[in-house]
Order: structure tokens, then sequence, then C-alpha cells
């Protein structure tokens, strides 16, 4: 198979056309992406939640025009939930309709058809013809036995379907597993993927981030909104600050007519960043805040 056309064509173009969709990628990033639909790999991004690895998925997305299909990943995701499952209550029903003078051969071959399929995102992005983005999304939240669904997909892009055969794709879809390193994913799994780590930006990369993302914001106010988000990273808390999180935390200081992030400002909106009570009681003490 072929690597797709629909892809970039190079680092620099994906790095262009990623930033006309809002996401400010630095050069690993865009390299990164490239590789990923020049070679046809997965790309895994690995990093701390919320440092922009589901937004990169969902940046190559609208940046290609393609369509996104998620995988949510959890505790207990199994096969019925991410590749497919039968449709038995519909199966049940051809049965009985057929009645006893059908033999379980036919019957067998009537009910294990795509009628009575219902495909999950796993064999939904397999089968689609048209540029696709597979996102596999917190992929260290499942269990380690779950791994060994994806490694049909992502080594040979394609789904084994006892009843039916295998289903191989026509046009591959560009895949992306984000993990936020809760725990160590397999061997096999890194093996079959590019990979990429994403951190906690700069303070320049921040600032022009917010200023992107919150064209109203004023340059000072930028400043001191990414001076007070490393601050705050610094401390050892049970979470920190995500960049999502600096952008609300923008927002809500322009909702307020907020011009100058003082302590008292700061004080005031600090549960626009922080989310934990614990958190919150550290940042005061350790910023010398106002509780």
């Amino acid at each position: 198979m072929t690597p797709d056309s629909n892809w970039f064509s190079s680092p620099d173009d994906a790095l262009a056309r990623l930033g006309a969709t809002g996401y400010l990628a630095d050069t690993a990033t865009a390299t990164t992406a490239y590789l990923a639909g020049a070679l046809g790999k997965p790309l895994l991004i690995e990093g701390p939640a919320g440092v922009g690895k589901t937004e990169l998925a969902k940046a190559v997305t609208a940046a290609t025009t393609s369509e996104l299909i998620r995988l949510q990943c959890y505790e207990g995701l199994d096969e019925a939930r991410a590749l497919y499952e039968w449709n038995y209550k519909k199966q049940l029903l051809r049965i009985q309709a057929t009645g006893p003078e059908q033999s379980w051969e036919e019957t067998h071959d009537d009910i294990f058809t795509d009628e009575f399929l219902l495909s999950r995102p796993l064999l939904t992005a397999i089968r689609r013809d048209e540029p696709t983005v597979l996102l596999i999304d917190e992929v260290d939240k499942t269990d380690v036995e779950v791994e060994g669904l994806l490694l049909e997909v992502l080594s040979d892009f394609q789904v084994t379907i006892p009843e039916l055969g295998t289903v191989t794709a026509t046009r591959r879809p560009f895949v992306v597993l984000t993990s936020n390193a809760t725990r160590e994913l397999s061997e096999a799994v890194k093996r079959r993927c590019l990979y990429l780590h994403l951190d906690y930006p700069d303070a320049e990369r921040e600032q022009e981030i917010l200023l992107s993302r919150v064209p109203e914001l004023p340059e000072k106010l930028a400043g001191q909104v990414v001076e007070v988000i490393t601050r705050l990273r610094e401390l050892e808390l049970k979470k920190a600050p995500s960049i999502s999180e600096s952008i609300d935390w923008a927002r809500t200081l322009i909702a307020l007519q907020i011009n100058d992030l003082d302590n008292a400002a700061i004080s005031t909106t600090l549960g626009a960043v922080l989310k934990h009570v614990s958190d919150h009681d550290r940042a005061v003490k350790e910023l010398r805040l106002r509780s």
C-alpha cells in the first residue's frame, strides 16, 4: 500500500497547514506528523495531560480535510467496544423468522453478514475509503491485554473477523495514539509506531499560543498569565495546569475585564486553572495570595 498523498508533502508543509488550523507546532512535531503520513506509520504521542496531544490529531484532521474517528480508551475497554460486535438481537429475530426448514449452515451464512455487524472505531476506520484520522486516545488507561487488539491494526492495517475473514484497509488512516504515561506501553506497540514526546511549552511558545487562541488578550496580560502558570507548574500539585486551562484562564480574565493579574485577581480566578482544593491551598500559600 503506497503512502497517502492526502497528508503532508514536507515538514514545512505540515508546519504551515497545522498553523493555519490554530495549532502552533514546533519543528519536531511538524516533522513527525509529516513522517507519520509519508511512511504510513502510526504516531504515538506521549506526555502529561493537557499539552496538546489530542489537539494535534484534531489539527491534522482539519488541515487535511479528513474525518476524525476517535476511540476513547478506558479501563475495561474490550473488543466489542473497540473493534466490532454482532447484533445478537437482530440475528435472533432472523433465526426465528427463517423457521425450522432452513439448515444451520444456511442460517449461519445468513446471519453472519454485514447487515448484522456493529462496527466500532477501529474497524470503521479500516473500512473507510475517504481520508481518515484514527485517534486512539489515552491508550495507557486500558488494560495491557487490549494492546493485543491493536497490534493487527497498527502493523498490517487490517482486522480479522472469524466469521467473515480479514478486512484490509484500502486506504490507510492516519493513526494517532496518545498516552499520559500513567503506565508503560508494551514494546510491541511502541515498535510499530513513530514516537513524539510533548511537554509543556516554554514561556515564549505558550504566550504565542495564548495570543493565537485569545486574540483580544493584551500582550502584557498574556505574559503575566504565562509567568504565573509557569510558577504553578513548578509546585508539587496534584494536577498541574494544562495549556487548555491557561487559555481558559485568559478568557476568564477577558470576561471579567481584568487587565492586570495582581494577587487579588489571581486569588479570585484561580479556580479556572486549579481543580483540586489541595492544589488551591498550596498555590495560595506558595504564591502568598489572600485565601
